[in-house]
């Protein structure tokens, strides 16, 4: 594992075939802009918790989703009948990665520490990041938040208080036209809704083909090389 330096440039990562078996692959550096995107460009994100060093992630294998084999469930789809929710694309980025970041039940603190947050609301006021909200009677009662990459979206986290509110907008996202949803590590709700686990070797190839390619939902910026 490399130690990087925070004055160290945004390539200095070891190749991610040097990751351990954990996923990880370096820890320190920082959370700016040009790093951050050379990272997403290259299978990387950051993972770690308030008082740790920055940890850099490329697990093998990756947890992803084909749009089109999304998972609905009979249940989810009498919701989606239904209409509970307004789904907006980018209305409210920061409230979003604030609920993601408030306490759950069952859970110890929150990995998006405030530098987290403060490094995605930039990305996202240039460009890279977006959210995904739904509403009810003017709340925000869920949503999703990740990082554009060309024709990949790199999910980094949702939340949900009211029921199936992330699950539609997952539901949402995946028919907005990316090719890819990248959503990192598995867990029971991925693993529910039909994601997939795919070699990085086979995730690597996909996003270098792909994250050149116009992005859905970002304007046309500079994404880093």
């Amino acid at each position: 594992m490399r130690i990087l330096d925070p004055l160290d440039p945004p390539d200095a990562f070891p190749p991610v075939t040097a990751a351990l078996e954990s996923g990880l692959l370096a820890a320190g550096g920082d959370l700016g802009q040009e790093r951050l995107l050379y990272a997403y460009r290259h299978g990387i994100f950051p993972w770690y918790n308030e008082g740790d060093p920055i940890f850099w992630f490329s697990p093998d294998p990756r947890t992803v989703f084909v749009p089109d084999q999304l998972r609905i469930s009979r249940s989810l789809r009498k919701r989606l009948r239904q209409r509970p929710y307004q789904v907006t694309v980018d209305r409210d980025f920061a409230a979003v990665i604030a609920g993601c970041a408030a306490p759950r039940a069952r859970a110890d603190g929150t990995w998006i520490t405030d530098d987290m947050r403060a490094a995605y609301n930039a990305l996202h006021r240039a460009g890279h990041a977006h959210s995904i909200e739904c509403w009810q009677g003017g709340a925000l009662v869920g949503g999703l938040y990740g990082v554009a990459v060309g024709k990949i979206f790199c999910g980094e986290s949702m939340f949900s208080r009211r029921p199936d509110a992330s699950k539609i907008a997952l539901v949402h996202l995946c028919q907005l036209g990316f090719a890819l949803i990248d959503g990192q590590v598995p867990n029971p709700f991925l693993s529910q809704m039909g994601a997939l686990e795919m070699p990085r070797g086979d995730y690597l190839a996909l996003l270098e083909r792909l994250r050149d390619q116009p992005a859905p939902l970002a304007p046309a910026v500079d994404a880093g090389r």
